[in-house]
């Protein structure tokens, strides 16, 4: 039964359930609800009670590839796009940190591992594999992994997926507590991005009541804006114009968003918020540490490559903050875009409370998409 799409669904949504009422009702409300369903979900596939990545699931699938960017849509629904005007600058500088750390990182962390001797004639692919993943996302991992013909070596590659997966969600995990830790002990108040009225979601926005036509007003536009930015994407690209649908839909968002009527209309919070919830769960579904026994003596090489990635990556990114004395959200929502791409980046800037990064932190997970691929197979060109 755990492989039913259907028992896969309701218990992720049990599960956003659970996270919610623990963080209102128990000891555990200091955490977030995004914070738990992460660790809570990864906790149920690692017992076997829900799929893990391996397995896999149509639902894992259709929420990455429909739910994810629905839930950009719904939360930009909320967007003024005076809210971005001084957000802009800090969170690219931050991103372009992140990635000269991310690559610095993978030379690093190939040469304390051996990584010529270890992976032979692989090296320069899997070293443009970590280098494309920890700048945009798992889309540039696969499509340098295509390229380079990784995905032949079964065990290899599922095992170099696994631990992909699973750094990516504890790194979820470290940059929504590194901000609150941080601006404690060093005492720096938020950037004061726009008014305050703007900053964050007002508290009646998370209760909203949603009615039968807001409700069809917002799955209608939604899905229709998502099929469109899909079929746009996809024209463009037979005209050799490559434009990320995440972009498209993101423009159509952001039009939509400045009509008063839309802005104001209840109920897109709400979806949206929910849409990231399931959106972590899967990530925490994704955290499958079995998986790295099928690679024996590998595993833990990969696991220092990994972690020596992200530590560089993070050191950068927030030593960077540190010493220019920026925002930690803002640092925290530019390492979340190199190293989960666009959505993740929203999930955090959702689960932050602040609004006014959730465009800065799509927008630079697209750029990272887009160049985490360029800059893959440039370091696998180099090194080989």
């Amino acid at each position: 039964m755990p492989d039913q799409p259907l028992y896969v669904l309701a218990m992720l949504c049990l599960s956003v359930l659970i996270c919610e009422w623990l963080v209102r009702t128990t000891f555990l409300k200091h955490l977030s609800t995004a914070l738990l369903v992460i660790l809570f979900v990864a906790l149920l596939a690692n017992l076997g009670i829900m799929p893990s990545a391996s397995q896999g699931s149509p639902v894992y699938s259709g929420i990455f590839t429909y739910v994810a960017p629905l839930s950009i849509f719904f939360l930009l629904l909320d967007v003024n796009l005076e809210s971005i005007k001084r957000a802009g600058a800090p969170m690219l500088i931050l991103f372009g940190v992140g990635i000269v750390g991310t690559v610095l990182g993978v030379l690093a962390g190939m040469y304390l591992i051996g990584g010529g001797e270890q992976f032979g004639e692989l090296y320069p692919a899997i070293s443009g594999m970590f280098v494309g993943t920890y700048t945009g996302g798992s889309v540039n991992f696969n499509a340098i992994a295509i390229h380079y013909n990784v995905m032949e070596e079964g065990v290899l590659y599922a095992g170099m997926a696994a631990v992909d997966n699973i750094i990516t969600a504890l790194w979820m995990v470290v940059t929504l507590l590194v901000p609150t830790l941080f601006r404690k002990k060093a005492n720096r108040p938020v950037t004061n991005i726009t008014d305050q009225a703007t900053k964050t979601i007002p508290p009646e926005r998370e209760k909203e009541t949603i009615g039968i036509i807001s409700l069809s007003i917002l799955l209608s536009l939604g899905f229709f804006s998502l099929l469109i930015s899909n079929l746009l994407a996809e024209w463009l690209a037979t005209l050799g114009i490559v434009i990320p649908s995440i972009l498209i839909l993101t423009t159509i968002a952001l039009l939509l968003a400045q009509i008063p009527a839309l802005h104001q209309l209840p109920g897109g919070h709400l979806l949206g918020l929910f849409s990231v919830y399931l959106f972590l769960a899967v990530i925490g579904a994704y955290c499958e540490f079995a998986a790295l026994s099928q690679i024996g003596d590998l595993a833990w090489r990969l696991l220092v490559l990994v972690v020596t990635i992200v530590l560089i990556h993070g050191l950068f990114t927030f030593g960077a903050a540190a010493i220019g004395k920026l925002d930690w959200d803002v640092a925290a929502v530019a390492s979340q875009a190199n190293i989960g791409g666009s959505s993740s980046a929203l999930a955090l800037a959702k689960s932050l409370n602040r609004m006014d990064l959730y465009l800065p932190g799509i927008l630079v997970g697209a750029l990272g998409n887009g160049v985490g691929t360029y800059l893959g197979f440039l370091i696998a060109g180099w090194l080989a």
